[in-house]
C-alpha cells in the first residue's frame, strides 16, 4: 500500500477546516474596511452589499492543507509563486479596479514563471515551438475563465470543486501523488468556502479568488497524464474544465458579434441567459454542477477508453455544446 494515500483525508480535512474557520473572519474584515460588492442594478443584482476576500480564505486554506504533506520542488514553488502573484493582482483589483492591461501583464508574468519551471503542455508529437504558445494561451485563458463565470452565487467555486474531483482521479490513477495532494487541498478549500458562497452568498471570491482558482486549475490540468490509453485523451482537461471554457468562448463570440469589447462586462453569460429563460439562481447553478460533472465523466471515458470510444465521446460532447450555444444565443436578453 502506498503510504502517501493515507495523507489524502488529512490534506482534505485540514484545508476544508481552515477555510470554514477563516471565511467568516474574512467577511467581517472586508465589511470593516469597506471591501464589499455593491448592487448596481445591471450586472450586480444582489439586494445588499456582499463582502469580498473569500479568495484569500481559499488561498490560505489551500496553502495550509497541502504544505505539510508536499515536498516543495521547483515546479511546486513556481506554481505557488505564480499563484501568489495572481492573488496579489486580484486583491489590488478588488481594492480599486486595476487597468485591464496591468492585470494581463501581471498574469502573463505569473504564467511565464511556471513555464520557466517546466510546467507546460506536453504532447509527444508536437514540438516545443507549438506546445509553449499553447501552454501560455491555455493558462492565461483558464486564469480568466473562472473569473468570467463568477457571476452567480456558488457557480465558480462549485464548478471548480467538481473539476478537482476528476483531476484528482486522473492524478491518482497515473501515480502523481504530489499533484493529487495539491488538487485535493484546493478542493477542500473550495468546499469550505462554498458553505458561505452558495445562495444566498454571504461572501464572494473577489478577483483574488476567482483568478487564483483558474490559475491553479489551469496549471494542475497541464501537468496531468492523460494520453496513456489513446492520443485523443490529451483533450480531456478541456472537458473537465468545460463550463468556464464554454462560457468564456460563448461570451467573447456574442460580444464580438454585437460589436462590443470582449473584455467588458455584459449580460451575455450562459448562466444569465438561463436565468432570463426561466430558471432560478439555485436551479441554474445546480444545472451547471450537473453538466460539469457529466463532462468530467465523459473526460474519464476518454482517458481510459479506446481511441474510437474517446473520439466518439468527444464528437458527441462537441455536438451537444454547439447546439446548446445556438439555443442560448436565441434567448432574448432585452426583455
Amino acid at each position: 500500500m502506498d503510504l502517501s494515500i493515507v495523507k489524502y483525508p488529512f490534506v482534505f480535512l485540514i484545508s476544508l477546516g481552515v477555510t470554514v474557520a477563516l471565511t467568516p473572519w474574512m467577511a467581517q474584515t472586508a465589511r470593516s474596511v469597506g471591501m464589499v460588492d455593491k448592487p448596481d442594478g445591471s450586472l450586480k443584482v444582489h439586494k445588499e452589499p456582499v463582502p469580498y476576500l473569500g479568495g484569500l480564505a481559499v488561498f490560505v486554506g489551500f496553502l495550509v492543507g497541502f504544505s505539510p504533506f508536499y515536498d516543495l520542488d521547483q515546479q511546486v514553488l513556481a506554481i505557488m509563486l505564480g499563484g501568489t502573484l495572481i492573488v496579489l493582482l486580484g486583491f489590488l483589483d478588488d481594492l480599486g479596479n486595476l487597468r485591464a492591461t496591468t492585470k494581463l501583464l501581471g498574469q502573463a508574468l505569473a504564467v511565464l514563471i511556471v513555464m520557466k519551471a517546466g510546467v507546460a503542455i506536453k504532447i509527444v508529437f508536437l514540438p516545443p515551438v507549438i506546445t509553449y504558445p499553447l501552454s501560455f494561451l491555455w493558462l492565461m485563458g483558464m486564469t480568466n475563465a473562472f473569473n468570467i463565470i463568477d457571476i452567480m452565487d456558488g457557480l465558480s467555486s462549485g464548478v471548480a470543486a467538481i473539476a478537482c474531483i476528476f483531476l484528482f482521479i486522473v492524478a491518482v490513477s497515473s501515480g502523481q501523488t504530489g499533484v493529487a495532494i495539491m488538487i485535493l487541498s484546493l478542493m477542500g478549500a473550495l468546499l469550505g468556502f462554498l458553505r458561505y458562497n452558495f445562495q444566498p452568498a454571504r461572501i464572494y471570491l473577489g478577483d483574488a479568488g476567482s483568478l487564483f482558482i483558474g490559475f491553479m486549475l489551469g496549471a494542475l490540468g497541464m501537468v496531468g497524464i492523460y494520453a496513456t490509453a489513446n492520443p485523443v485523451a490529451v483533450l480531456a482537461p478541456i472537458l473537465i474544465l468545460g463550463i468556464p471554457i464554454f462560457d468564456t468562448l460563448f461570451v467573447m463570440i456574442v460580444r464580438w458579434k454585437r460589436g462590443l469589447n470582449p473584455l467588458r462586462g455584459s449580460p451575455d453569460h450562459f448562466a444569465l441567459r438561463l436565468r432570463r429563460w426561466r430558471l432560478t439562481v439555485a436551479q441554474t447553478v445546480m444545472l451547471s454542477y450537473g453538466v460539469s460533472f457529466l463532462l468530467g465523466v465523459v473526460a474519464l471515458v476518454m482517458v481510459y477508453g479506446s481511441e474510437k470510444v474517446a473520439s466518439g465521446a468527444l464528437f458527441a460532447v462537441s455536438l451537444c455544446l454547439m447546439f446548446s450555444a445556438l439555443w442560448l444565443w436565441k434567448v432574448d436578453m432585452n426583455l
